[in-house]
This record gives C-alpha cells, sequence and structure tokens, in this order.
C-alpha cells in the first residue's frame, strides 16, 4: 500500500526538502505540498492523504486549527504528523487534543521522518520521550486528578478499559496483545470500539482520555494493570 501524505509549512526550502525526501519512496507519495494551514485544510479535503505533516506555527490558520479540521472532517482517516521545534510546551497538549497522532522534530533524520510517517499511517501514536515528558508535566500543571477506577468508566467493557490503561501506558497493539495475551486483530476490535463509543479520532486522543479519566497517573505506576484474561477476552 502506498502511503499518501501532504506536507505543509510556511518555510519553502524545508517544505520541499521534506517532500523530496519521502518521495524517494516507493511506499510513500507526496500528492500535495502547502505554505499555510488554510491550504492544508484544503488540499486534506481533495486528496484524502493518509498523512498530513503540518508545521504548528503557520500563517492565516496554524497546525493545529488545520490538525482539528482535518482530522474532524475526514472522521480520523487522514492521520496528523506535527513539525515542530517544541519552543512552546502548550502546543503539545493542544495539538493532542486537536488530534494530532505524533509530532517530529524539525532537525529529524531521514531515518526518523520515514519511521514516523510510516508509524502514524498504521495508526500509532509518535510521541517521543520529550513529548511525554511536557504532557505528563501539563496535566500536573493542571492538576488532572483520578476519577475512575480502572473499571468504572461508563459505556467501556472491562477488556476496553483494559486496552485503554494500556494505550495509555504507550503500549502498541502488538504490546498489548502480549500483554493480554489475545490476538493482534482482538486487540484492533477492542480499539476500534472504544474509539467509536468515546469519540476519539486518534491514539494520542486516547492517551489524553486515559490521563484525565485518572486511569493513567502522572508520575504513578500503577499496581493493578490489566493481566491476561483467561479464555483470551
Amino acid at each position: 500500500m502506498v502511503i499518501k501524505a501532504i506536507v505543509a509549512d510556511d518555510q519553502a526550502i524545508l517544505r520541499t526538502a521534506f517532500s523530496n525526501l519521502l518521495n524517494t519512496q516507493d511506499d510513500i507519495e507526496v500528492v500535495g505540498e502547502a505554505e499555510d494551514g488554510a491550504q492544508a485544510v484544503q488540499l486534506a479535503t481533495r486528496y484524502r492523504p493518509d498523512v498530513a505533516l503540518l508545521d504548528i506555527r503557520m500563517p492565516h490558520k496554524n497546525g493545529i486549527e488545520a490538525a482539528r479540521e482535518i482530522v474532524s472532517a475526514s472522521r480520523g482517516a487522514t492521520k496528523t504528523l506535527m513539525l515542530t521545534t517544541f519552543s512552546l510546551d502548550e502546543y503539545v497538549y493542544a495539538a493532542l487534543e486537536a488530534g494530532a497522532s505524533g509530532f517530529l522534530l524539525k532537525d529529524a533524520t531521514f531515518p526518523e521522518l520515514l519511521q514516523a510517517v510510516r508509524v502514524v499511517a498504521a495508526g500509532e501514536a509518535l510521541l517521543a520521550p520529550s513529548v511525554t515528558k511536557r504532557l505528563i508535566a501539563e496535566f500536573g500543571r493542571r492538576g488532572a486528578r483520578p476519577q475512575a477506577g480502572v473499571h468504572e468508566v461508563e459505556g467501556l467493557t472491562g477488556r476496553e478499559v483494559d486496552v485503554l490503561v494500556l494505550i495509555g501506558q504507550g503500549l502498541s497493539n502488538a504490546d498489548i496483545a502480549a500483554r493480554l495475551c489475545i490476538s493482534d486483530h482482538t486487540v484492533k476490535t477492542h480499539i476500534n470500539r472504544l474509539f467509536a463509543k468515546m469519540g476519539l479520532t486518534g491514539r494520542a486522543q486516547a492517551v489524553i482520555l486515559a490521563y484525565e479519566l485518572g486511569l493513567v497517573v502522572a508520575g504513578a505506576a500503577r499496581t493493578d494493570s490489566p493481566q491476561p484474561a483467561r479464555g483470551g477476552g
């Protein structure tokens, strides 16, 4: 499968460099370039790309606003990968709330760029350790407190809550499957149902939800993490 992507950055040199690098790969095709957020939204509407690389700071419409519109209009089908220098910490939380699937530093290496696009296109979240630290710090600053027990989220089954906890802890689908002793397909089924019930458009939003519900607590290791269920539930 060829991953269709758009690249949005108000710096022409960076925009062209990212596009040219991505186009060297057989499984990635850049279908459009934008110099601001408004153009990015238009391109996403026209081409329905799998991934949109968005600079956070752009004229007319910033990357966070563009991400929110793109994710909403595509119902999560287009994943957004934010290009940033992390000059302002509040961007991290705001972008995740908008539905961004991950972050990529502008000085990333070529292999890191390719990995980021492929990981996000596959539906995984790309949160580097530096991003995770900022996210946890933001929850601490906002005074987030546990609001629910591990099996007390209204509308979710116990296994769906287990999966949400593990997503919040940063585990991949394969890691979740191994932890719960279920198949990758079963994990995907639980995730799809979880996202539909909670109105989530991406994995990063699931991470935020897990923190906000108190299922994952910043700076504290849980002693009641989900364990394998008999029968492979």
